[in-house]
């Protein structure tokens, strides 16, 4: 068979059509798609097809999302076009977790992905990827790192249309809507929604592609949904914790915003007034940190 033939013509077709349609969007930077494109191939090519079908589910919701309050966020974030426009980086930080979990269960159960043929290569016809011989842990971990994100994805997105302004996790006390570790309501529930969402998307795609989970049903999805629930709050918690703790966020009296990672550099910093955070992290490294930290907590639990 010649090397074109054994490459995964749908998951290659799929990966360039997001990656291309990221740059199209002005979503993606030319990196970021590559980036994108990468990640997306990796993932959609594992033959336990709910890696690759998170993935979607994931950038198709936090995409629509992020259009959602697109304009009122640029009234109140400085730099809002700019930090939409995601690099390399940025895509790594959101997809790491996941990738490395698609990537150990392929290699645990995958016949010739790695050196070392696998124990017991994967039959979804005798054993379902949620119990033994299959271990829960890299499925629900790939799944809890995209509740993370698409929670706090939709508690920044949706969060922000809310009427009330957003409270400071450490404090408190109201602070002006966009800040690092500013929970509401809206927010809050939109985390819950999101977690929800990706169990859901990971239940779903199970009971289509194996016969075996599709006998224990109820052993699948009740425990995915509340899996998915768990993580998109924890995940947007902890991220909103780090917020407010180790990211420092900037507000400027002149412009009424607030100063994100990409704003410019201020002309005056004597207008620059220091709402709350550290300045240790950056937001993509604490998105990273917190996806990191629940799919490991949330993957240990399963």
């Amino acid at each position: 068979m010649s090397a074109v033939g054994k490459v995964p013509l749908i998951p290659c077709a799929l990966a360039a059509l997001l990656g291309l349609q990221g740059l199209r969007k002005r979503s993606l930077s030319p990196s970021g798609a590559i980036t994108a494109f990468i990640v997306g191939f990796s993932m959609l090519s594992v033959p336990l097809r709910a890696f690759g079908v998170s993935l979607i589910v994931f950038y198709l919701i936090g995409s629509r999302a992020t259009k959602v309050g697109k304009r009122l966020k640029a009234t109140l974030e400085e730099g809002h076009e700019e930090a939409g426009y995601r690099n390399a980086a940025q895509v790594l930080c959101n997809s790491f977790s996941a990738f490395l979990a698609s990537a150990a269960w392929s290699a645990l159960f995958v016949t010739g992905s790695v050196a070392v043929e696998p124990q017991q290569p994967y039959d979804f016809a005798q054993w379902c990827p949620l119990t033994p011989p299959s271990p829960p842990h890299g499925a629900v971990r790939s799944s809890s790192h995209f509740a993370c994100c698409l929670g706090d994805t939709l508690a920044s997105e949706l969060g922000i249309l809310s009427r009330s302004r957003p409270i400071l996790i450490t404090t408190l006390k109201p602070v002006p809507p966009g800040t690092n570790g500013g929970m509401s309501l809206t927010g809050t529930l939109a985390s819950l929604a999101g977690g929800l969402a990706m169990g859901v998307t990971l239940a779903a795609s199970l009971l289509i592609e194996s016969s075996a989970c599709r006998m224990r049903w109820a052993d699948v999805v009740i425990p995915l949904l509340g899996w998915g629930t768990l993580a998109g709050g924890l995940g947007s918690l902890l991220d909103s914790l780090m917020g407010a703790t180790i990211q420092r966020t900037r507000y400027s009296a002149s412009t009424k915003r607030i100063l994100t990672d990409e704003s410019p550099v201020p002309k005056d910093e004597a207008e620059i007034k220091v709402v709350s955070g550290l300045d240790i992290l950056t937001n993509s490294q604490v998105n990273l940190l917190s996806s990191i930290i629940t799919a490991l907590a949330v993957g240990a639990l399963a």
